[in-house]
């Protein structure tokens, strides 16, 4: 069986996140509170981006035979040196990526953008890149917010970026065994269109969901918004193909377990393009949900509620978990209340009825047959109620879950206003938890604040197991006049407290090339050679994304 989707691919700005026609602007009572509390003059938006025609480009450095030879493998409608499309793919979606494209600065841009329509096709354009000296950027939806997707030449003769999108077709549905294979290119809407005829779901949604591909997913270890209940993508993948220029890479097995030496799965998935293009990939899934059930409840602080879920993550049953679980502190609790128009102004006054001064809002979403995903919340309450949380109804899960997919909308709306936003995530064990939270919040504060400007941070915890959860940092300020240094020293001193407080440096959005120089912290510098002697093996010339994931010999934790 072989699907082809028909779905039109959306294309993002090139200035922000994806369609600008599905932003809602903010209300006026929510940027007088943004006014109020970064203590800013105006919050006028006066800071647009760049016109398009007024971006600097750097001229192409491919030779025009290299594009010829391209061309051949792919097409001739297949390659791109258009400044548009070398705008689109000069860097991913963090804050940093925005400002400097929103600025007009594109001059990173890849040389070429190639589209190939299969493996063999890419394998092709690597064994290519190889012979002509030319820098490989693979490219899903570009949603990376850790440089992952920046077209970095380093030594080579010029970069193209290599965009999946082509490759978008559901090869095969295994309904006995629940699993399918997908092509990389297919973005996340498309998944779970082609598996709603068969009845499934992948149940993986980040927030990047709309842009976002499953190739994309799988490179970087990615954890949706349900992960709690339907698991990390890491745990989804059951097997992969990577074209590398040493040659096609299978990995993984369909055997439901395997004693067949190390696991080489784990080499392709979190390895972000540095090894080779991930191509296709074989993932479980389950049966779609029929119906959601939604609960929401208030503890008294962070801390009390991050204890009550890990009670109940390690005391009750673990098929009572909600495939959501979200834990927001006091300022996220504040901001949503104030930000989030009528149904969250209901729960404000909601909360001050209750007395709690310092408000931790939680929600949770069980998801399967109706009864039994009723039972599961009423004995999942019991845990929450005995630890201290007050029942807030089913209403504030139901408007996060409608706005879901929103947040880099209202990020672009934010800088086009003078302030500057950002986010970090981070996962600590249960232990270190507290701790974590307080020190990053505080060097993120602290960073901010160093210029004597107001700031505001709020954290969420969105993915818990029974050892420890994410931590999920927000930050606002006025956005400086040189917002790059502005993001440099707030990223730099939040990711020193996070290797200090012996915590990952990423949890799911990767390493890229803003996390590369502290991996060497967390895994070590043995660790750090035996990923530089894989890489060496699987592209010895050491074309695939430079400068991402490995550090360089002479990096340190800065």
């Amino acid at each position: 069986m072989v699907t082809h989707l028909t779905e039109e691919i959306p294309q993002s700005v090139w200035y922000g996140w994806g369609d600008p026609s599905r932003a809602r602007p903010l209300s006026a009572s929510a940027l007088e509170f943004l006014r109020r509390t970064l203590g800013l003059a105006s919050v006028e938006a006066n800071h647009p981006p760049t016109a398009l025609a007024d971006v600097r480009l750097s001229a192409p450095a491919l030779d025009e035979s290299v594009l010829a030879e391209l061309r051949d493998i792919v097409g001739p409608g297949h390659v791109s040196t258009e400044a548009a499309e070398r705008i689109l793919h000069a860097g991913g979606k963090s804050t940093q990526d925005l400002l400097r494209r929103r600025s007009g600065d594109a001059l990173g841009a890849p040389d070429a953008v190639v589209y190939p329509g299969g493996s063999e096709e890419v394998g092709a354009v690597l064994a290519l890149c190889v012979k002509r000296k030319v820098a490989v950027v693979p490219f899903g939806g570009g949603t990376s917010v850790v440089g992952g997707v920046e077209p970095l030449r380093g030594q080579f003769s010029g970069t193209l970026t290599l965009d999946l999108r082509r490759l978008d077709r559901l090869l095969h549905v295994d309904p006995a065994s629940r699993t399918a294979t997908f092509e990389a290119g297919i973005r996340g809407p498309a998944i779970e269109a082609a598996l709603a005829p068969h009845g499934f779901t992948l149940g993986h949604f980040p927030q990047s969901h709309q842009e976002a591909t499953l190739g994309g997913y799988v490179a970087t270890r990615s954890a949706g918004q349900a992960s709690t209940g339907y698991g990390r993508l890491d745990q989804l993948v059951k097997a992969a193909h990577l074209e590398t220029p040493a040659g096609p890479f299978d990995a993984g097995s369909l055997a439901p377990g395997s004693a067949a030496g190390p696991k080489l799965l784990d080499v392709v998935l979190g390895s972000e393009g540095t090894l080779g293009v991930i191509t296709q990939a074989t993932v479980k899934v389950v049966p779609a949900p029929q119906a959601k059930v939604y609960g929401a409840w208030s503890f008294p602080t962070f801390e009390a509620g991050a204890e009550a879920l890990r009670k109940l993550r390690q005391d009750g049953a673990r098929g009572d978990m909600p495939q959501v679980c979200r834990l927001s502190d006091t300022d996220e609790t504040a901001s949503t209340c104030r930000l989030g128009g009528a149904k969250t102004g209901a729960l404000s006054r909601c909360l001050a009825v209750r007395g709690q001064k310092t408000p931790a809002l939680a929600l949770f979403v069980w998801e399967g047959d109706a009864g039994r995903a009723r039972a599961r919340k009423r004995r999942s309450a019991r845990i929450l109620r005995q630890a201290g949380g007050i029942a807030l109804g089913p209403l504030p899960g139901k408007s996060w879950e409608h706005g879901r997919f929103s947040g880099p909308y209202l990020r672009d709306e934010l800088l086009t206003r003078g302030v500057y936003v950002e986010t970090l995530e981070t996962a600590a064990t249960w232990g270190r938890l507290e701790n974590t939270y307080r020190s990053v919040r505080g060097a993120i504060l602290g960073a901010l604040q160093a210029r004597g400007a107001a700031a505001y941070v709020q954290t969420h915890i969105s993915h818990v197991y029974s050892d420890g959860a994410s931590l999920y940092f927000t930050f606002l300020a006025g956005l400086e006049e040189d917002g790059l240094a502005q993001n440099a020293r707030v990223k730099a001193a939040a990711s020193n407290a996070i290797v200090a407080a012996g915590a990952t440096i990423t949890h799911h959005h990767a390493v890229g090339l803003d996390h590369a120089p502290y991996l060497r912290a967390e895994i070590g510098d043995l660790g750090v050679q035996v990923l530089r002697s894989i890489k060496d093996t699987l592209d010895p010339e050491g074309i695939m994304n430079p400068g991402k994931l490995i550090p360089s010999p002479s990096s340190g934790t800065p």
